[in-house]
């Protein structure tokens, strides 16, 4: 996954409201995730990773397609 965040958004902040929507749409599309999760405080661990490289568009762009060629017929979900 490739996100721009503008400088005034905090990574943490971005992350978190990623994770969250995302946690939504998978409850909402399979209802027996809100059963299995709901004792544990949520569908996702605490922590997360994130990494910033020093390389341009141009350059990243064709291998997150490339991903996206790969992952054809999993899961799409939009986070709107």
């Amino acid at each position: 996954m490739v996100v721009v965040i503008p400088p005034r958004i905090g990574v943490a902040d971005a992350i978190r409201f990623i994770k969250t929507q995302l946690a939504k749409k998978l409850k909402a599309k399979f209802p027996f995730m809100q059963k299995s999760y709901a004792r544990e405080g949520g569908i996702w661990s605490i922590g997360y990773c994130v990494s910033c490289i020093d390389l341009n568009e141009k350059e990243i762009l064709p291998y997150v397609e490339h991903q996206e060629k790969e992952d054809k017929g999993q899961l799409q979900l939009t986070l709107s």
